[in-house]
């Protein structure tokens, strides 16, 4: 869950158009209008990654009037459908999805579930990417494949694709290395 308490603004007076907000933007609320930065309230999750990477200082947070909660609950879906969607992802539903502000596995799989297909769409529900708007990209990109979601990669910054893990480790590889039991790694992962 993440409370959005404030919103990114525009000097544009210093504001130079030069995009780096809008790049940099893991919700696509920043856009480029007439060489100045205009910001949608309604996307922005008050991430840091503006108000750091603007070159002239032109982005500073400020106060919402009233925060706005973002979160979608686990147990409002299928619960079989989303132990088979963290199974299928090679994740555990009880695991962090992103740390910077306490998000599950579950809740990224509860949000695909009702229909997110873009990482944008599962930030806008959930609040991830809200922190430092790396590591969580890559248990949201497993998820959604793991659900059959064709991602594409965007033009922007802080993409990084799924890590590698003993999922993704070659059998010929496993049997060269028998002393690191991926197998039997695998089989108590399973157990969930």
């Amino acid at each position: 869950m993440r409370r959005v308490k404030f919103r990114a603004q525009v000097d544009e007076e210093k504001c130079q158009g030069c995009a780096t907000c809008q790049i940099s933007c893991p919700t696509g609320a920043i856009q480029i209008v007439n060489k100045k930065a205009v910001v949608d309230e309604k996307k922005c999750l008050a991430c840091p990654n503006c108000t750091d990477r603007c070159p002239e200082g032109a982005m500073t947070l400020v106060p919402l009037p009233e925060p706005k909660i973002l979160y979608v609950d686990p147990s409002d879906v299928d619960q079989e459908q989303l132990m088979e969607l963290c199974r299928k992802a090679h994740l555990h539903p009880h695991q962090w999805g992103c740390m910077c502000n306490a998000t599950r596995v579950r809740e990224i799989a509860a949000a695909i579930l009702k229909g997110a297909k873009t990482l944008e769409e599962i930030a806008l529900m959930t609040g991830i990417r809200s922190g430092c708007t790396v590591y969580c990209v890559q248990d949201m990109l497993r998820l959604l494949k793991a659900h059959g979601v064709e991602v594409q990669e965007p033009s922007y910054p802080n993409w990084y694709d799924t890590t590698q893990s003993i999922w993704e480790v070659p059998k010929e590889k496993q049997a060269k290395y028998p002393g690191h039991f991926l197998e039997e790694d695998k089989d108590a992962f399973r157990k969930f």
